[in-house]
């Protein structure tokens, strides 16, 4: 947008996936040749790219793990009682985005109030993410029970992770999506995983 003259300047150019800056920069140059703009006339820029929901849909990316408190890593396949065409009985889901051998349940607890119930046992993520990365994970997604109201667990998991494994991209779902609901944290972040 050109601040002097309020105008808007609109463009579209191809993806490069092999390095994403090269084709915004090459569209970039292409939007102002065409609208006789130099870049400091330039007060906004706003980008928008389908590169990781393209990702997402083809499951193209790292492989990417899931810690979970135990009992809860099937969240992500068990969902919500939410059909898109309800009177369809034949309806299939697509897969989960992680498959259950690459998804652990480990010892943990908080309360919906926040308080700890059991502290997050951190011999078994180190026992568990050995596992996973044998498996080939390189970005794991950790999803805690109500970890938006207390992310102190999570935010433990990932400072041991790092000093452990610091070769994994680690993202904790109360950074990502703080909010209430184990299914929508869990499958809204994996963009913040690194992949597929």
């Amino acid at each position: 947008m050109d601040s002097q003259r309020r105008y808007i300047a609109k463009g579209k150019y191809s993806t490069t996936p092999h390095d994403p800056s090269v084709g915004f920069l090459e569209g970039l140059d292409v939007l102002l040749w065409r609208h006789n703009l130099a870049l400091a006339e330039v007060e906004h820029i706003v980008h928008g790219t389908t590169l990781v929901a393209n990702a997402i849909i083809e499951r193209k990316g790292a492989c990417v793990g899931l810690l979970a408190t135990a009992g809860f890593r099937d969240a992500l396949e068990i969902r919500r009682e939410v059909r898109f065409d309800m009177y369809d009985l034949g309806l299939e889901f697509p897969d989960p985005l992680v498959p259950r051998r690459l998804r652990r349940g480990v010892r943990e607890r908080v309360d919906a109030d926040g308080n700890v119930i059991d502290q997050v046992d951190l011999e078994q993520v180190r026992v568990e993410v050995e596992k996973l990365v044998y498996e080939g994970v390189a970005a794991l997604a950790v999803c805690f029970l109500h970890s938006y109201v207390n992310p102190s667990h999570e935010e433990r998991v990932r400072a041991f992770l790092g000093r452990e494994f610091p070769q994994l991209y680690v993202s904790i779902s109360s950074e990502i999506v703080p909010s209430i609901g184990e299914y929508e944290r869990t499958s809204t972040f994996f963009g913040g995983a690194g992949g597929l």
